[in-house]
């Protein structure tokens, strides 16, 4: 069918945004509105001993002006929304990160006042006028040296600085299997940390009617972006109405509660003006929360033959200053029980600390926590490889789940129901011409560099919320709009719904549109996260289809003058037919008789899948500059159905420069001392363009799930979760060929240089 799943149809959205026609939060601005800016603490741990804001309050342009005690009692302060102890977890502190600061500051860039005037311009010189003083603090931006004795603390809620502190596993059993082994490899690990530097920044419109708010936020669920705000606003949801219109880029970042949507939402009731905040990119570098941020030692248990017995990993990760929506939970629940992959992990002991530190809140960021412990597994087979001297493909293979283990349910116990590494290592084998490495090295030796290579296998959980909702409204005229709580920030939703929604109904593709985001057309919905949305999404529209098919059916069976038993419908022309006859009649030509029709559909189960590859990498180092170029790059995929292959090579690339991004050049890096940001902005944190990466050979192979519909497993963030090992040990290797001693990322020119020329011991 054309346009159905499996069609390779051009993004439709992309018409709009070509032609600059789309509609982003900057876009919208109501008359009489009020612009806002944010005064933030400029040290990164103080006593804040004074705050006089009599001067700015009556600046010109000045309407409404918000210190801790204007808010207080009427804004709930930002708590994780994610409590890890509902999920196996263990209780974490009761610290809560106010709007605005009360007495103490805790990193720079955290919101001592909010300013509201008639223009920007007078919103910032009013800040200026702001008189605080403050005594700074001892700091302390390290996670392991964050819960050593002695450390400045952060909160007294928190003793020693401490999230949490959980092991998942058992470390009985995984002793026992070291206790065994025969070799033992070990390697540390970094997963430093990442800045969320989506295209469109963070921003909030909104205005306040009737005793009920209206808003329009950069988020990646409209239903989602409501139940936090009503949270910080201490009101019932039903008080509030967003939308999320055209979303510039979100990778976990836009899911979040932050401090200027509450601030903004006070001050339109307030003022009873429309309000408009949208952050700066400076602003963004210190003010969004950021990512990763985790160490972690890898070792593993083996015998003689190379097969795995046990792992044992320990991990320290930096939750900032304050526990953000879900930030407790990325190297908690969303990741400890994958460690291993998809390999066969009879035991694993993996002990995670979160500590508080005097930096910017941390949360999800494209794969939130499975890109870090596919990291760590993929390093320590790297490790393992190094130390039995055996072939790192080989000792991957001899260690991975089969197509015949399926289903097999992990240690963690994740199930996996539909998986074929072995297929996909030989395809990516053949594909990237692996054989022919020694040759290519070769070339690159002659020209005066050195030529590394990796192959990895990674895996990833997707799925997410486990609700979702969708409605399908099909006018009179056989036109059908989408609405799904599911919002897209760049993924091409409105394409791949209309090719599910095609696939089931046979409708014209020029006649089905997408609804934005917006909180009051639909009772609930799950967002955007965790890759779930075309695993859930096709679920719900496929549902709300048949809910269509239904209705129509009944009203076809009248118009055909026979039993409705003997209409059958063919979604390949949008048919309804007597089985065995020529008699039959259109489905928009019963809409139409109908006066319109509306199907629904719903779902409240978990469906977790698991995407999966093996994804081959090779890199050119310079032995004069240590610039690193990724010379070849190949992916082979799991991704289930593929609904779009266009779409998904887009997702699967795009994930890949992230990863490679973080691999090679992104690192967020704070003053030790002082916990003043060193990378503030895009003059000294480097950000991965085209140029830095050659054609991505891709290829998917196809093994459908069995947890929904369509077999679809998701693809978003799988990029990501496979770049970071493979470019990363790439660059290790050729470090290690050149006669060095290979470090942790990010593979910057300067520190490759260091590691070539400090010879291996």
């Amino acid at each position: 069918m054309k346009f159905g799943v499996g069609q390779a149809a051009l993004r439709k959205e992309d018409v709009r945004f070509l032609k600059g026609t789309g509609q982003y939060i900057d876009d919208i601005q109501p008359e009489g509105c009020l612009f806002c800016h944010v005064l933030r603490s400029p040290v990164a741990h103080a006593d804040l001993t004074s705050l006089d804001a009599t001067e700015a309050r009556n600046a010109p342009g000045v309407r409404a002006l918000y210190t801790w005690d204007d808010v207080a009692d009427r804004l709930q302060p930002i708590t994780c929304g994610l409590p890890i102890v509902a999920m196996g977890g263990p209780e974490i502190p009761p610290v809560s990160q106010p709007h605005v600061a009360k007495d103490r500051l805790r990193y720079v860039g955290q919101p001592i006042a909010f300013v509201v005037a008639d223009t920007l311009d007078q919103a910032r010189d009013a800040a200026e006028m702001i008189e605080f003083d403050f005594d700074e603090l001892p700091v302390v931006v390290d996670a392991k040296a964050a819960v050593n004795d002695g450390a400045p603390l952060l909160h007294d809620e928190a003793p020693s600085n401490t999230c949490y502190d959980w092991t998942s596993g058992d470390v009985e059993q995984t002793e026992a299997a070291f206790a065994k082994a025969v070799h033992i490899a070990t390697t540390p690990v970094r997963n430093q940390r990442i800045i969320v530097t989506s295209m469109e920044p963070r921003g909030i419109i909104v205005q306040y009617a009737d005793d009920r708010w209206e808003a329009w936020v950069g988020s990646q669920g409209a239903v989602g972006m409501r139940n936090n705000m009503a949270i910080s606003l201490k009101v019932e949801p039903s008080r509030l109405r967003v939308h999320a219109p055209d979303i510039g880029g979100g990778f976990g970042m836009k899911i979040m509660t932050h401090a200027e949507y509450g601030l903004a939402a006070l001050a339109a009731k307030d003022t009873g003006k429309p309000i408009k905040w949208i952050g700066e990119r400076s602003e963004s570098f210190l003010s969004d929360v950021q990512a990763r941020d985790l160490q972690t030692t890898a070792e593993g248990a083996f015998d003689a033959e190379g097969n795995l017995l046990g792992i044992r990993m320990r991990s320290f990760g930096n939750v900032g200053a304050y526990a953000s929506t879900a930030g407790p939970a990325i190297h908690s629940v969303f990741s400890m029980n994958l460690t291993g992959g998809m390999y066969r992990v009879p035991t694993y002991a993996h002990r995670s600390t979160a500590a508080f530190t005097n930096t910017t809140p941390t949360d999800a960021y494209r794969g939130a926590g499975r890109p870090e412990v596919i990291h760590c597994t993929e390093r320590l087979f790297e490790a393992a490889a190094i130390a039995m001297d055996v072939d790192p493909v080989e000792v991957r293979r001899k260690n991975l789940l089969t197509s015949a283990d399926a289903p097999h349910t992990t240690m963690g116990g994740l199930t996996f129901d539909a998986q074929d590494p072995n297929r996909l290592i030989d395809e990516a084998m053949d594909f990237s011409d692996h054989a022919g490495f020694a040759s290519r090295a070769e070339a690159t030796t002659a020209k005066g560099k050195i030529r590394g290579q990796s192959a990895v296998y990674y895996m990833e959980r997707t799925g997410g919320a486990p609700v979702e909702y969708s409605r399908v409204e099909i006018s009179a005229e056989g036109k059908a709009l989408i609405r799904v709580g599911t919002q897209s920030n760049g993924q091409g939703h409105e394409t791949a719904w209309s090719q599910i929604l095609t696939d089931n109904l046979g409708l014209e593709w020029d006649d089905i549109t997408l609804a934005a985001g917006d909180s009051d057309s639909i009772p609930y919905g799950g967002g955007t996260g965790g890759s779930r949305s075309l695993i859930m999404a096709s679920r719900v529209v496929k549902l709300a289809a048949e809910d269509v098919i239904k209705k129509t059916k009944p009203v076809a069976a009248e118009e055909l003058e026979v039993a409705e038993a003997d209409v059958e419908f063919s979604a390949a022309d949008g048919v309804f037919s007597i089985a065995g006859t020529d008699r039959r009649v259109g489905l928009t030509e019963v809409i139409a008789k109908m006066g319109g029709v509306e199907g629904v559909g719903e779902v409240d189960t978990i469906a977790n899948t698991f995407p999966n590859g093996c994804h081959v990498a090779e890199v050119e180092v310079d032995l004069e500059t240590g610039e690193v170029t990724l010379d070849r790059y190949t992916m082979v995929d799991d991704f289930g159905t593929i609904v779009n292959p266009l779409i998904a090579n887009g997702q699967a690339v795009g994930g890949l420069a992230q990863g490679a991004g973080q691999a090679l050049m992104e690192c967020a890096v704070y003053d030790e001392e002082t916990g003043q940001p060193l990378t503030g902005s895009f003059m000294d944190y480097a950000m991965p363009r085209a140029d830095n990466f050659p054609m991505i050979d891709a290829k998917f192979i196809e093994v459908p799930t069995p947890s929904n519909p369509y077999g679809v497993k998701g693809c978003g963030e799988a990029g990501t979760v496979a770049g970071i090992p493979a470019v990363t040990i790439a660059v290790r290797d050729a470090i290690r060929r050149a006669g060095g001693t290979p470090i942790e990322g990010p593979y910057t020119p300067l520190r490759v240089w260091e590691a070539i020329n400090k010879k291996a011991a």
